[in-house]
């Protein structure tokens, strides 16, 4: 480790590019590598893996080293609040705390989070966060405190109720209040996915892949025809895609 963080540190005294860094311009790298890692992991790419974990724990050690030359902070320190935080955190592994299960340790750790000055249980998600795995984080936040639906039936009526209400919106003609239930609507579904133990991120991820598969099918469906989508009416497009399912299915 103290190799990495010389390398680093001679990398912001020597290299051009390196030395004009600064914190706000490798946010968005962080978020490009994070996601890069989590690709290799959907792939089940090990030595992937293992390189994107490098790439992002050079960040990290970069973003230390800027705020050592800012005097802010250093490698060592975030170790050390790394370390005190953990601790701190899980008094059922180091301090002899007794819990029985999950649910109470995330109960516990709720509470310690409050007493370090959070007032909700919803305070420091970070909006950057994509629209669907945040509303999945702040519904797993809200379920630590039992605001949840006890079964999947439950939150498949909560659902259709926001269909029929979106329904209303529709026919009274009120932009804010159709986006609104539009919201409404996907907040539940991604409930719903949560419930079934799915990803919402990752569902929505497949159903635009199978989309994107089957479009292709068609555009080969049409030039087998010797036709151009971009004069095909939507008639003659649905049916070729509906073919295009039904073969899928029958495969």
């Amino acid at each position: 480790m103290k190799e990495l963080l010389k390398i680093v540190e001679t990398l912001r005294k020597k290299c051009p590019w390196d030395r004009k860094q600064t914190l706000n311009k490798i946010k968005p790298l962080f978020i490009n590598e994070v996601y890069e890692l989590v690709d290799k992991i959907n792939k089940k790419d090990f030595p992937g893996i293992e390189e994107e974990l490098g790439d992002l724990l050079l960040l990290i050690v970069f973003a230390t080293q800027l705020l050592k030359e800012k005097k802010e902070s250093n490698f060592n320190k975030v170790l050390k609040k790394l370390k005190k935080k953990i601790i701190y955190r899980h008094p059922h592994v180091f301090k002899g705390k007794k819990v029985k299960n999950v649910d109470e340790v995330l109960k516990n750790w709720e509470n310690l989070k409050k007493k370090e000055g959070k007032e909700s249980i919803v305070d420091g998600i970070p909006k950057i966060l994509p629209a669907l795995h945040y509303a999945e984080v702040i519904q797993d936040r809200v379920k630590r405190v039992g605001f949840d639906w006890q079964n999947k039936e439950d939150v498949l009526a909560k659902v259709e109720e926001e269909f029929l209400e979106l329904k209303e919106a529709i026919k009274r003609n009120k932009r804010t209040e159709v986006e609104n239930e539009i919201g409404d609507i996907l907040f539940s579904l991604v409930n719903l996915s949560r419930h079934f133990n799915f990803s919402a991120e990752e569902v929505l991820k497949k159903a635009c892949g199978r989309f994107i598969k089957r479009f292709k099918k068609l555009e080969k469906e049409f030039q087998k025809l010797n036709k151009d989508l971009k004069n095909a009416s939507l008639a003659e497009m649905d049916e070729i895609w509906e073919k295009v399912k039904e073969n899928k299915k029958n495969h």
